[in-house]
């Protein structure tokens, strides 16, 4: 099947996400107050003795706001209903019936979807944060090659995020329900990505078993990368890593898709 046929989809699929303004806005607002909440507690934190924290403020302050501006990006909780809605209701049939490649129909959907999400809201996030008073402020990277690094991460930390949900889509031809799956994978994968608090925050051994991880390749490289908290042979190695991680989840999806589609069983008449 030819890309263009990916391609136009993934346009329709992104066209389609971008009409939901609404929900968007709702979105912003609540990234606005989550993000303010976070930075006025760490500030806090920071007032006794900043030079015990392992990131400068500016770049903690930075960090966060990244983290809210593209959170749709990158939050583990975001799944396609649909994708599981026709996994248990078999209409599933009907996209195996196309001359299409599924595994990657379903990544170029949740690509798509993730990315129409983000370009609703992060501008204003984005906006707002640059015009807030000092140490609050989104600064601006140290230079251009770390915004290089950070736009070439960000592109292959959201490949990273929707080739380990595609593990998750695949697992609900194994069961009755996904949901226990996915409750599993939003509060652990949150955590282990660095959605709750940044990984350098962790101790220190926890924190060098997490970036051997795929969770580590997710959110937590591009938006150290900005913040220059990453950089010189820890930032190369970290991106090598994140290659690696991202071909390994794709390649096992692929696989994995190939043994369920061969056990399906399409009931009804």
């Amino acid at each position: 099947m030819s890309g263009r046929v990916y391609g136009s989809f993934f346009r329709l699929r992104f066209i389609n996400g971008l009409q939901y303004r609404a929900a968007a806005y709702a979105g912003v607002a609540t990234q606005f107050a989550w993000g303010f909440m976070e930075i006025l507690l760490f500030h806090a934190f920071y007032q006794t003795d900043p030079a015990a924290f392992p990131m400068e403020f500016s770049q903690l302050a930075a960090y966060v706001w990244l983290q809210q501006a593209f959170l749709a990006l990158f939050m583990l909780w975001f799944f396609e209903n649909e994708i599981f809605d026709g996994i248990l209701s078999g209409t599933i049939a009907y996209e195996l019936a196309r001359p299409t490649d599924l595994y990657v129909m379903w990544f170029t959907r949740s690509a798509a979807n993730r990315l129409s999400r983000a370009v609703l809201r992060c501008m204003p996030i984005l906006v707002v944060a640059v015009f807030l008073p000092e140490p609050f402020r989104l600064t601006a990277p140290a230079n251009a090659a770390d915004f290089g690094w950070f736009a070439l991460t960000l592109v292959l930390g959201l490949l990273t995020v929707v080739a380990f949900s595609m593990l998750v889509y695949i697992s609900a031809f194994y069961t009755l329900s996904s949901q226990g799956i996915r409750l599993v994978v939003s509060a652990v994968g949150d955590l282990l990505m660095g959605g709750l608090i940044p990984l350098p925050f962790m101790p220190e051994g926890v924190q060098k078993v997490l970036e051997l991880t795929p969770f580590a390749a997710m959110q937590n490289l591009p938006l150290r990368a900005y913040t220059g908290q990453l950089a010189g042979e820890e930032l190369l190695w970290t991106a090598v890593l994140q290659v690696f991680w991202l071909a390994v989840l794709i390649l096992l999806g692929r696989l994995w898709m190939k043994r369920a589609l061969r056990r399906v069983v399409i009931q009804g008449g």
